[in-house]
């Protein structure tokens, strides 16, 4: 009877020492609040402004930013939603292919004869339609997205190659003409638009259950599963929304160049996916915030434009921009890794 007593009290005290060991390794609040990848974006944010207005004098001036962050808004859409697909798990790199397919289904079809109105709203029925294409490959067929998205990524800009040619097509009425040049309180058309469908969305992902469910979709799909979670239709959902992504951005591009050719927004899935990494999204799942990828759009227009007003050639900033991913994966990786210690 004394050994079992003395037993228990054993194991009491070990698991009251397990806890205060635990307590006493919780992080302060600062730490929590500012050891965050969104909070480094900010500062890098920050810096890069001050470093470009000492590059360009003309910089430091609020219409020429956000004149600049026009040319960047359509990548910007995409990577909002792109960061929903990472934080679920997975990763599409298709969709600069699908605004050029989108575009050029809307300007083949508004050139053989149907209304404008009709054109793009056949547009995004196709975005539509090939993300869940590539749902289908990824969920049902079980195949990589990565590999899934690279080989469809060919395919969409062949069939765009296959629509418009080597051509450009354009001859667009002029109230779809110019999206770019139109403000409304002095800030582009396309920067509000940006803007209000990142609150859409960060308060979906922060505030609503499904939002909360992607979350567990990425952290573990198995569990999600058993936790009675649809993955699979959230995650054909979100295949979807990105390619109606894709198809906006794609109508957007076309305003804003008044034609379409098949080669349109070529590289783009760098800067799609830089916007994501740079925001602090983990590669892997379960992790990432709409915040974070809507500071790192400003990022890199800063960096972007900064680069540009100094007369940086085209290809050291492509360097740039490849080291700036490679470097935002490493950093996400390491926050993660402290944190969760």
């Amino acid at each position: 009877m004394s050994t079992s007593t003395e037993t228990g009290a054993g194991e009491t005290a070990r698991t009251r020492a397990v806890d205060a060991h635990e307590a006493a390794e919780a992080r302060p609040l600062w730490q929590v609040v500012l050891i965050r990848p969104e909070v480094m974006t900010l500062v890098l944010l920050i810096a890069a402004f001050f470093i470009a207005s000492a590059l360009s004098p003309f910089f430091a001036d609020a219409t020429f930013i956000l004149e600049s962050a026009s040319f960047y808004v359509e990548y910007a859409i995409v990577a909002l939603v792109l960061t929903l697909v990472i934080i679920s798990g997975e990763i599409d790199l298709s969709p600069a292919a699908l605004m050029a397919l989108t575009a050029c289904v809307f300007a083949w079809l508004f050139q053989a004869g149907l209304p404008i109105a009709l054109a793009m709203g056949a547009a995004v029925v196709v975005g539509a339609a090939m993300g869940a294409f590539n749902g289908f490959l990824v969920l049902w067929c079980q195949l990589p997205s990565i590999i899934v998205t690279i080989g469809t990524l060919t395919l969409y800009r062949g069939l765009a190659q296959v629509l418009a040619g080597d051509r450009s097509i354009g001859g667009f009425p002029s109230w779809f003409i110019g999206i770019d040049w139109r403000v409304w309180l002095g800030v582009p058309v396309p920067v509000i638009v940006f803007t209000a469908i990142a609150i859409v969305l960060g308060i979906f992902l922060a505030f609503t259950v499904t939002g909360r469910q992607i979350y567990q979709i990425g952290t573990s799909p198995e569990a999600a599963r058993h936790a009675g979670i649809r993955v699979r239709r959230i995650k054909m959902g979100l295949f979807m929304l990105l390619g109606i992504a894709a198809a906006v951005a794609g109508l957007l591009t076309a305003s804003r160049l008044a034609s379409v050719r098949y080669d349109m927004a070529s590289g783009g899935e760098l800067q799609m996916v830089l916007m994501v990494m740079l925001g602090g999204t983990y590669i892997f799942g379960g992790r990432g915030s709409i915040a974070g990828t809507y500071l790192a759009v400003w990022l890199l227009v800063v960096i972007a434009t900064g680069m540009t007003v100094a007369n940086i050639p085209i290809t050291t900033q492509l360097i740039v921009m490849g080291a700036l991913l490679i470097i935002s994966i490493i950093a996400t990786n390491f926050i993660y890794a402290r944190t969760q210690r």
